[in-house]
């Protein structure tokens, strides 16, 4: 009797246990290249929802991606449930513009922003480059297919009537690689759109001579005024070796997002674990540190928000 007992006791923990892991739900969040600041975003959601985990259940994972592109089409196939995404992407795929014509993502949902991101040209100072122009004819890394500074390189080609073609080489290295192609003189410059200050860039700009290049002009000027997703932005003097002075640029913002299929107590779990922590998560990395939350649930957010978004955001009552 005593060993029936003991038996009927372990099957009712190891059901109870199997039960536990039932309600246990992982999410996996897009990220970008693993000097990037969008690894570093998701990298920090993740952390903030883990420790949560013995409450809701919810386990999260941000593996390194190809950045903004690639994540907005891995979520609306439904390989990933979040990801981050420069505000252009979010705008375009949303609406079907641009790359999304014809694939259009009507459940994109917007969660929140998060820091700005200048459209960053650095290039080696030997290489004789002060203007975007001077780019032309010379190695340049454009970044890779499926990243969001690829895209934004290549809207701004356009916008000046030019194509990659235009340059003596185009180079689709990630941006883990970029900085060291520039040290090696396997190119001339590089492109980034990120927060700064940023790793690969302090890297890059203390391995050899190089300087920051501003990017301005009509063409821009025009990019800002016809697309609410623009912005002008200054990347601040001081922030890397030999470039002390602020450079004008234009840039974006880094979103978060994620579709309507996810689950709202999903969202809602994930946006509470960043704004319930928001200190902490402002720690996580330099570009964070001047955020602010009005600012975060509402700039740059083209999509329509997540419900679990809005429902946390109405009971903070930052929105109606």
């Amino acid at each position: 009797m005593k060993i029936i007992k003991l038996t009927a006791v372990a099957a009712v923990a190891a059901l109870c246990s199997q039960v536990a892991v039932a309600q246990e739900r992982f999410i996996t969040i897009g990220t970008g290249g693993q000097t990037g600041v969008y690894f570093v975003v998701g990298q920090s959601i993740c952390r903030l929802v883990n420790r949560g985990t013995a409450e809701h259940n919810l386990k999260c994972t941000a593996p390194s991606t190809g950045g903004s592109i690639a994540n907005i089409n891995a979520i609306k196939a439904g390989d990933m449930d979040m990801g981050v995404a420069q505000s252009d992407w979010q705008f375009h795929a949303y609406n079907g513009t641009s790359q999304f014509e014809g694939n259009k993502f009507d459940k994109e949902r917007a969660v929140f922003s998060v820091h700005p991101e200048p459209f960053t040209v650095i290039a080696r100072k030997d290489a004789g480059i002060t203007t975007f122009d001077d780019l032309f004819g010379k190695r340049v890394n454009v970044g890779n297919p499926g990243s969001g500074q690829r895209g934004t390189m290549d809207v701004v080609l356009a916008a000046m009537g030019k194509s990659t073609d235009d340059f003596a080489l185009s180079s689709e290295l990630k941006p883990a690689e970029q900085s060291a192609a520039l040290g090696d003189n396997k190119v001339d410059a590089i492109i980034y759109t990120v927060g700064h200050p940023n790793g690969s860039i302090q890297e890059a700009t203390s391995t050899v001579e190089a300087v920051l290049v501003p990017v301005t002009g009509e063409a821009i000027d025009k990019l800002v005024a016809d697309n609410p997703f623009y912005a002008k932005a200054i990347i601040p003097g001081g922030m890397y070796a030999g470039n002390p002075d602020d450079v004008e640029t234009f840039g974006v913002k880094a979103t978060f997002v994620t579709s309507s299929d996810v689950p709202d107590d999903v969202v809602y779990t994930v946006v509470k674990a960043v704004f319930d922590n928001f200190d902490r998560f402002k720690g996580l990395h330099p570009a964070f540190a001047n955020l602010k939350e009005e600012d975060m649930i509402s700039a740059g957010l083209s999509a329509p928000l997540h419900p679990g978004a809005e429902k946390y955001y109405k009971e903070r009552g930052w929105i109606q």
